[in-house]
């Protein structure tokens, strides 16, 4: 009995197929090192004349002077007088002197010397890389050093067990 027992219970093992299972263990590792670039926005302000008013005659035209590189336009007063003397009257004349036409921007060795500076100016300076650095050793061993103003290091390692 107990070598029926012994063969029934190894015939069924017999018929059980083995375990195995799939394994896949990853390590992911980056540094990023970066350094902000400089930059600037500038947007001219224009030239505006406007006159209003009643009762009011324009004796000689003022206005806006001719535009020409490198300068602003500039302008001339108009004159005027009453229309009915003794009747109420009413007048605004007003000028904002806008930017003068700036030069050409010029970039050498992608550095751009000298910047407009315009009626509308933001202008950002770049970061400083200094001792900004980063690295991981054979061993996963991460190392990040700080750089200047406007720099950031990432550094990460990412380790992950998959079991199928």
């Amino acid at each position: 009995m107990k070598t029926a027992l012994l063969l029934s219970t190894a015939a069924v093992l017999g018929l059980v197929a083995p375990a195995h299972a799939d394994i896949t263990h990853k390590i992911q590792s980056s540094v990023q090192l970066t350094v902000d670039g400089a930059g600037s926005v500038a947007t001219r302000v224009p030239s505006t004349y406007s006159i209003s008013g009643s009762n009011i005659t324009l004796d000689t035209a003022g206005g806006l002077g001719a535009l020409t590189p490198g300068s602003a336009v500039g302008y001339s007063a108009a004159d005027y007088s009453v229309t009915t003397p003794g009747d109420a009257f009413s007048y605004s004349e007003s000028f904002l002197e806008g930017d003068a036409t700036p030069s050409a921007t010029t970039v050498t060795s992608g550095v751009v010397t000298a910047l407009p500076m315009l009626g509308s100016t933001t202008t950002t300076p770049g970061g400083v890389a200094s001792t900004l650095g980063g690295s991981i050793d054979s061993g996963g061993a991460l190392s990040i050093t700080a750089g200047g103003p406007g720099t950031t290091a990432i550094g990460q390692i990412v380790t992950s067990i998959t079991v199928d």
